[in-house]
């Protein structure tokens, strides 16, 4: 039973990713967005900081729907302003947070942006320049990296939910 109950939130968690990609086309925002409306999380100036996010502003460095998913994983385990001394909370922050970036390397190869792009589409683009993004999104952008963000959220949502931090 338990296992449907999953597959049933990663199948909704997969339809929010098209959903909320379509809206904004921002993975590091769709991530996050996804995660934060499926476990009801506050954040609603974490997803507008997160605007310049993706690739790290385009750079072709850290993945967007990683840094989306990292975010998450820290409201549930980080620390807050209060705590900001307690070294145990920083330390248990980061078994679930090395393990969100292994299973996301291990299914997508890198959790670099360019790389992932090159091995989904077969070439690279400089998606800061116009031309070579509106041919990254005419090679089926949406879709591409539509599941990269799909698997980031159903590995966050994946270690969230064995933790028990949540009632999923």
């Amino acid at each position: 039973m338990k296992n449907e109950q999953n597959q049933d939130v990663f199948d909704r968690l997969e339809r929010k990713v098209i959903e909320n990609l379509a809206a904004c086309g921002n993975c590091a925002q769709t991530t996050f967005l996804t995660l934060q409306e499926e476990f009801k999380l506050d954040g609603d100036e974490i997803l507008k900081a997160l605007t310049p996010f993706p690739g790290i502003a385009l750079r072709g460095e850290t993945c967007g729907a990683v840094t989306g998913g990292l975010m998450v994983i820290g409201l549930f385990y980080g620390r807050d302003k209060e705590n900001l001394s307690n070294w145990q909370a920083y330390i248990n922050s980061l078994p679930p947070s090395r393990k969100f970036c292994h299973l996301f390397e291990a299914e997508m190869g890198s959790t670099m942006c360019a790389e992932i792009v090159e091995a989904q589409f077969g070439r690279k683009f400089n998606l800061a320049k116009t031309d070579e993004a509106l041919q990254w999104l005419n090679c089926g952008a949406l879709e591409k990296c539509g599941g990269v963000i799909a698997k980031s959220v159903k590995i966050t949502a994946n270690i969230i939910i064995k933790s028990g931090l949540t009632s999923q």
